[in-house]
């Protein structure tokens, strides 16, 4: 066995055993790390198909980025650890079931059956001077182009829709109004006086009296 099998065997491993943590660590905050892990073996996976863009992708976009504010969110939030050890056992068994039906049907479609090597032979490796980047490039923006700028608008639907929903005013709230201030005067628009009228003093005696 050479170098890059046992080399994608470990990798494979590392990441089903941290994809099995994720969903068992009852810790939220160990959970994303393990996930963070599984995202790392899996850009090793990529670099071993050759993809060394999608790997580098991988690592700075998602665990740099994504994962970081996962993690944040995670531990900014207060979360109930009692609460989520039983509802992890309430839904383990269907959790259990669920697992074993996809797995099931993952084999069936992309087992050795169907895409083993006698099917697929293995590509060629590509010349020093090649570059996965460009030919991705040349995909997206040639033969995907289309697909590519749908997805685009879709996520800046997404963007401005989430923009949207956070600036919703709420009655329960009190904001401020710049164009307001900056018209406010230096007069009565400050300070306003307003005339009440004056209040009798209530005696001593029949203070007592009414206590």
């Amino acid at each position: 066995m050479g170098f890059e099998k046992f080399l994608f065997y470990v990798l494979a491993a590392i990441t089903l055993v941290a994809a099995g943590m994720v969903i068992t660590r009852r810790n939220p905050v160990h959970a994303v790390l393990y996930l963070v892990l599984a995202f790392i073996s899996s850009a090793g996976l990529w670099v071993l198909l050759e993809a060394e863009f999608l790997g580098i992708v991988l690592i700075l976009v998602y665990v740099g980025a994504v994962m970081v504010l996962f993690l944040f969110v995670v531990m900014m939030l207060d979360v109930d650890i009692a609460t989520l050890r039983a509802e992890f056992i309430r839904y383990l068994p269907l959790g259990v079931l669920i697992a074993v039906v996809l797995a099931l049907e993952i084999f069936l479609i992309v087992g050795p059956a169907n895409f083993g090597l006698e099917h697929f032979p293995k590509p060629a490796p590509l010349a020093p001077e090649a570059s996965n980047t460009e030919a991705l490039g040349l995909l997206l923006y040639t033969l995907y182009v289309y697909p590519f700028e749908i997805a685009a608008v879709i996520l800046l639907v997404a963007i401005v829709a989430a923009i949207r929903l956070t600036l919703r005013r709420r009655s329960d709230c009190k904001y401020l109004s710049p164009e307001q201030q900056v018209k406010v005067k230096k007069g009565p628009d400050r300070i306003r006086l307003v005339k009440m009228p004056v209040e009798r003093a209530i005696p001593a005696t029949s203070r007592e009296t009414s206590e």
